[in-house]
């Protein structure tokens, strides 16, 4: 247990344990949070090693690189590592760190919960890439669509491997979600109603009650597959009854929020950078989270935009071309107030504010070339083809990737105490500006030429191969940018410039503790005045309406706080202890997954075993100490 003593007015931090113990026990949720960073981190570099295999075998006509089936199972592990393994968990890593933080609280509301849940992540993760070992890795596409995934077509275990995966995924991903949404409506600090939250908590709670509804959705198409890979039940065989399409229409139904799931949290991150290096507060704070939420909302009526192709009908796809065209409106409206934010304000261009900008501009065009799929007929010609690759990876890699790299640059000194070296960080975003748009434009040509999805070799006569290799030689500039960014981060890390506590005068909680954060965040619970109330500590407001630092004096006497008092005057902060039994746990479902997949009871009962044992360890283990 960590305590915080009061003697003589000043109160003793709590000091963190050390050593890889201490991280495979931790319950802290900012050691949580950076777990998920560096590990999602990690497979971001994997599936880009896939993705440059992938334009390597194509960045000539008849390649060689790859077989098909390799270029198959690259194809399908690429798509599964970015999505959910990459920019699910690396929005979770900030959500991890920064949610309690930014709220004023000392931790989430289960901390054990949350540690699970990251095992769970990495257990997941490393059930999914096992399959290369064991027999070969699924190779039916991220979407797996049946009939493709049927014992007939697909007689290996990769895509049993893909079944059982992505259940333990969605297993952290609800755990974790659950326990934000808990934390966010009941441990905010005093005085900090919804309407003052940071639009980064609220993107996180819109985020995660998606997940609670949308991941049980995917669960029940999943547990379908498996029984039918496994069981020889008929769900998806249309020869014995069973029904191909109702895969489609519950992964979508799972599929388009998931799309909101990896982009609201990018969305959130810039609603915090703009309003910091413009000096302004957020133009339209309530139209951006009333945006957020009604985009939240009205992804569950867009599926099927997806399935156009299908035959559902004329009144189904006419429906769904208006959802479609519906559901861009709140996305204008976030684009419109961040401009207005930036409008006449004092702009600093910082690397933060770079990543910002850049995912509003590449988030525009995937927008603008979304809505094309609104029309129908458009969509049968741009369907399944380089034209979709474009798009989704303008909206994914251009809008979500460069809002968590402006996240990343943005915090980091909250983080490590340093700043991010401003020279590299530039360099980095103008390598990975470039190297995007030369890697992903030419796909809206190729698309419109005809060349098709999910094909490993073309003709030289097809006149692709220009663009092609143009493509190729973007994704590896993407790569080098890459490089540049780790540099930046390691040399920082162990030698950039003190940060302070604040260094970028921003406006959120966050700023006004120590850097690196203490292990109990706050040595008081802060009382919240304002929206930004942070900024407003520090600024009072003259006649013309232009920001007044306040005087040293002034603000600390108004930095009221609550005191956790208890057992007479010395006070004492309860912190959770560690634990191992969520690693227990968590370790118990690849194992199950491997007995499964195998049908080896041995192993299935390790697995029940592991699980039941961990979960009797938390459940009798006392939370504090």
């Amino acid at each position: 247990m960590a305590t915080a003593l009061a003697e003589g007015g000043i109160m003793r931090r709590p000091s963190a344990k050390s050593g890889i113990g201490s991280w495979l026990t931790t319950a802290d949720h900012k050691r949580v949070g950076i777990l998920y960073g560096y590990t999602a981190f990690f497979f971001f570099l994997i599936g880009g090693l896939e993705a440059l295999l992938i334009r390597a075998q194509l960045a000539r006509p008849n390649g060689h690189v790859l077989t098909a089936n390799e270029y198959n199972q690259l194809f399908t592990m690429h798509g599964l590592t970015m999505i959910f393994l990459v920019v699910m968990p690396l929005s979770a890593a900030l959500f991890n760190y920064f949610v309690p933080i930014m709220i004023g609280a000392r931790d989430v509301a289960f901390p054990r919960l949350n540690a699970f849940s990251f095992w769970v992540f990495l257990s997941g993760g490393l059930f999914l890439y096992s399959s290369f070992i064991f027999g070969g890795a699924p190779n039916g596409g991220w979407f797996g669509y049946a009939p493709l995934t049927t014992l007939q077509y697909s007689p290996g275990h990769g895509l049993t491997f893909y079944a059982l995966g992505l259940q333990m995924l969605g297993i952290a991903s609800i755990a974790s979600a659950a326990n934000f949404v808990t934390t966010i409506l009941n441990l905010r600090a005093p005085g900090m109603t919804l309407m003052r939250m940071p639009v980064f908590v609220w993107m996180t709670l819109v985020t995660s009650l998606l997940l609670l509804f949308a991941m049980p959705v995917i669960a029940v198409a999943l547990f379908q597959l498996t029984f039918d890979r496994l069981w020889h039940s008929t769900f998806y065989n249309a020869v014995a009854g069973g029904d191909p399409l109702l895969w489609q229409h519950l992964f979508w139904l799972f599929g388009h929020p998931e799309v909101y799931i990896l982009i609201l949290p990018a969305m959130g991150i810039v609603s915090e950078v703009l309003p910091v290096f413009s000096r302004k507060p957020l133009f339209g704070y309530s139209a951006v989270v009333f945006s957020g939420i009604f985009i939240g909302f009205m992804g569950w009526g867009v599926w099927a935009h997806h399935m156009f192709t299908v035959g559902l009908g004329p009144y189904a796809n006419s429906a769904f071309a208006v959802s479609t065209m519906f559901i861009a409106v709140p996305t204008g409206v976030k684009i419109f107030n961040w401009t207005a934010t930036l409008w006449r304000g004092a702009i600093r261009f910082r690397t933060p504010l770079l990543f910002a900008v850049g995912m509003v501009a590449m988030f525009v065009i995937g927008g603008l070339s979304g809505v094309t799929h609104s029309l129908v007929p458009s969509d049968y010609e741009q369907h399944d083809t380089y034209y979709i690759v474009a798009h989704f990876h303008y909206v994914l890699f251009g809008g979500a990737l460069f809002g968590l790299f402006a996240g990343f640059y943005y915090w980091f000194p909250k983080v490590t105490g340093r700043l991010m070296n401003e020279k590299i960080g530039k360099l980095h975003f103008w390598l990975m500006l470039i190297g995007f748009n030369v890697t992903f434009f030419p796909m809206h040509l190729l698309g419109l030429m005809g060349q098709p999805r999910r094909t490993y070799i073309y003709n030289a006569n097809m006149g692709w191969g220009g663009y092609n290799l143009t493509e190729t030689i973007g994704s590896f500039l993407i790569a080098f940018s890459m490089l540049v960014f780790i540099f930046n981060w390691v040399k920082s890390k162990r030698s950039g410039t003190i940060a302070g506590p604040d260094p970028w005068d921003a406006r959120t909680l966050e700023w006004s503790i120590p850097s690196p954060p203490p292990e109990h965040n706050f040595d008081e619970i802060p009382i919240v005045k304002a929206r930004d109330d942070f900024w407003h500590k520090k600024y009072a407001e003259d006649p013309a309406g232009r920001p007044v630092p306040v005087p040293v004096g002034a603000a600390e006497a108004t930095a009221e706080g609550v005191h956790d008092d208890s057992e007479g005057g010395a006070h004492k902060i309860h912190m959770p202890s560690p634990s191992y039994w969520p690693l227990v746990a968590a370790l118990g479902l690849p194992f199950l997954g491997w007995g499964l997949v195998f049908g080896m009871l041995p192993i299935i009962g390790l697995g029940i075993l592991l699980m039941l044992g961990g979960f009797y360890g938390w459940v009798f283990e006392p939370l504090a100490s």
